[in-house]
C-alpha cells in the first residue's frame, strides 16, 4: 500500500493540475465578457470608474511605482526616468 502512494502522487498531481487548468482556460471562452451595451457605456464612463479620481492615493501610488522602479519622472514628461532630466 506504501509503495503505490509515490506513484499515485506522480500521476494524479499532473492531471489535477491539467484539469484545473483546463476549467479555468474554459471560463476565458465566452465572447459575452468582454461585450459592453449602448445603455452600459454610460456607467462605465462615470467619474467614479476612474483610476485617478483620488489625487492622494494617486500620488502614493506613484510614489511606491517609482520608489519601486528607483526613477523619477515619466508620467506624462518626456525623459528616459533616469532622474537626469
Amino acid at each position: 500500500m506504501h509503495s503505490l502512494m509515490p506513484l499515485a502522487r506522480k500521476i494524479l498531481l499532473p492531471v489535477a493540475a491539467l484539469l484545473l487548468a483546463a476549467l479555468g482556460l474554459a471560463g476565458c471562452t465566452s465572447t459575452q465578457m468582454a461585450r459592453v451595451q449602448p445603455w452600459e457605456r454610460a456607467t462605465l464612463a462615470d467619474y467614479s470608474m476612474r483610476s485617478d479620481r483620488d489625487p492622494l492615493a494617486d500620488a502614493l501610488s506613484e510614489h511606491v511605482y517609482f520608489a519601486r522602479e528607483a526613477a523619477s519622472g515619466g508620467k506624462g514628461v518626456g525623459g528616459s526616468g533616469c532622474g537626469c532630466n
